[in-house]
């Protein structure tokens, strides 16, 4: 015969503590809290604007008006700019592992910033290093670690890879095409 599990018992203070009325928080003391905690987060990783604001906006004492103050103190600062932020995301994504236009679109959008910075961003992070030199390196990483693709399977296999790198489907075809031809050509 099977046993009942056993409940955790109530606490009376439980219920008490939620029909108690919150405290009212003191609006000075509520922006410098908001301005610590946005300084605090700036400090663990670069955030966008829209990101911090969210963040700063999970806590009960943070109200829009310290938000806002926060948030232009630190843009007065020199801490918080869109455009740094999705420059230097997007070059770092791109230095650190070979990734398509649409895909770091996708992880700026993610990020919270609008699409005329991202756009920028990635038009300067593509002057810098052409998108065919990145897919180049993804194919020739790929390679190096699974070996030329020589089944239909494997190079389905690697044009997936490359996709869901972000690359264009076109620049994708032509890549794919040319390893096939030298390939071919070798033998």
């Amino acid at each position: 015969m099977r046993r009942p599990k056993r409940r955790k018992p109530r606490d009376i203070n439980d219920d008490a503590e939620a029909a108690k009325p919150k405290r009212p928080v003191d609006p000075e003391r509520a922006r410098a809290r908001t301005l610590q905690r946005a300084v605090k987060l700036l400090a663990a990783k670069p955030r966008s604007i829209a990101e911090l604001r969210e963040r700063l906006l999970e806590k009960e004492w943070a109200d829009e008006a310290a938000v806002d103050a926060a948030l232009a103190k630190l843009k007065e600062y020199g801490y918080l700019d869109d455009e740094r932020f999705a420059f230097g995301y997007a070059s770092y994504r791109v230095k650190q592992r070979p990734v398509g236009r649409q895909r770091l679109a996708r992880d700026l959008q993610m990020k919270k910033v609008d699409r005329a910075t991202s756009e920028q961003a990635l038009e300067l992070v593509f002057q810098e290093t052409p998108e065919t030199e990145l897919i180049d390196r993804a194919i020739e990483k790929r390679i190096r670690l699974r070996g030329r693709p020589t089944t239909r399977q494997e190079v389905k296999s690697l044009f997936d890879h490359l996709l869901r790198l972000g690359f264009s489907y076109d620049l994708i075809m032509d890549k794919v095409r040319a390893a096939s031809v030298t390939d071919t050509e070798a033998e």
